[in-house]
């Protein structure tokens, strides 16, 4: 095997593969990427077994080939190369000899052989969106997943494809958050599936604000292919719990909340709750509202806000990172706080499909 390429083009294809290899892998082999050659190119893949990915960058062929190189170790030395071509030559060994100008690098890698097969897409159930909407209803979900790996089923993002709607969902049991979008499919493909957290935290991380993402599955595995790059995902196994009936129902008071002046209250308060029993509280009086932390031994905080309130005097205590969450990861100059009483939960929305559940905490005023 033996190419020529730019550094630009193979430092770009590496960085977007790189997070899924492990430093600590049970298999040598799952620390390299697999380069091999194609007609427009060169292929480089990723994978831990759980998430692998894909890319095609653009480079000269001079001898077609393949082989596996550590690959974070390639993606430094690549970052180091001046900015001319590369070239990258390997011998039956599977020892590869970079040479960038008077550079010159010799690379032990392990043959293509060794390394496991990437998934294969299933075409029938592929449905195609904007990428810009399936990165907006990530951020605004992801933050509420699970990190309690005894809750496995909650260790991931549900998405549901029902009814020409795709709807993602990620809880915690103490919060919820949920986002709509509009995609039409026929009705053959509609399923639900739970893409775990690394899947989810990579496809954040590929997704961009142009072009679309084509999302298809097979009965173990998900696939998302975008802007030339291809994410293949296990899925997480088991059934996701009834979301629906998290939601409370109609709500009482309905309070507009200035976004930015809303979060930095809250952010100042937050710094006099407890570690323990971290908690704000906030009390609605007519077109005011007071957030604040008591903590004995440590201290107290309060902020007022003007807002328009006119119901009756209403006290309700939240986790404040939970509270938060949202509004660090919303757009909206306004976001409307929903209440039915100081037991049950709150929700926050917005103007478009969005919605999330905070409950509320026990705390003695």
């Amino acid at each position: 095997m033996k190419i020529a390429v730019t550094k630009e083009a193979l430092l770009e294809g590496l960085q977007r593969i790189q997070n899924v290899v492990s430093n600590r892998a049970t298999l040598p082999v799952l620390t390299n990427a697999l380069l091999e050659t194609t007609d427009t190119g060169l292929q480089l893949t990723t994978t831990d077994l759980e998430v692998g990915i894909r890319c095609t960058i653009p480079a000269k062929v001079q001898k077609p080939g393949s082989t596996t190189l550590p690959a974070r170790r390639l993606a430094a030395i690549v970052r180091e190369l001046p900015s001319s071509e590369i070239t990258i030559e390997v011998d039956g060994e599977n020892i590869a000899t970079i040479r960038c100008g008077a550079s010159f690098f010799k690379i032990y890698g392990l043959p293509k052989t060794e390394f496991p097969e990437f998934p294969i897409a299933g075409e029938q159930t592929a449905i195609t969106l904007k990428q810009s909407e399936l990165k907006d209803g990530l951020r605004k979900t992801s933050y509420a997943i699970s990190s309690d790996e005894t809750r496995y089923v909650l260790n991931g993002i549900l998405f549901s494809l029902a009814d020409n709607k795709m709807t993602l969902v990620a809880t915690d049991g103490r919060r919820l958050a949920l986002f709509d979008t509009d995609v039409e499919f026929p009705k053959s493909h509609e399923r639900d599936f739970i893409l775990p957290t690394k899947a989810v935290t990579e496809l954040q991380r590929l997704l961009g604000e142009e072009g679309e993402v084509t999302i298809s599955t097979s009965e173990n595995f998900a696939f998302f292919e975008l802007s030339g790059t291809f994410l293949s995902s296990k899925l997480v196994e088991g059934n996701y719990p009834n979301y629906r009936q998290v939601v409370p129902g109609e709500a009482k008071e309905r309070i507009a909340l200035e976004r930015d002046a809303f979060l930095n209250c809250v952010r100042r308060v937050s710094l006099l709750s407890s570690d323990k029993t971290s908690s704000v509280r906030l009390n609605f009086t007519r077109d005011n509202l007071d957030i604040t932390a008591n903590t004995p031994e440590v201290g107290e905080a309060k902020e007022s806000l003007t807002i328009k309130y006119r119901g009756k005097d209403l006290s309700i205590a939240f986790n404040p990172e939970f509270l938060m969450d949202p509004f660090r990861n919303l757009a909206n100059e306004e976001v409307y706080l929903e209440l039915i009483d100081e037991m049950s939960p709150g929700v926050l929305k917005i103007n478009t499909p969005f919605l999330y559940v905070i409950m509320p905490m026990r705390v003695s005023v």
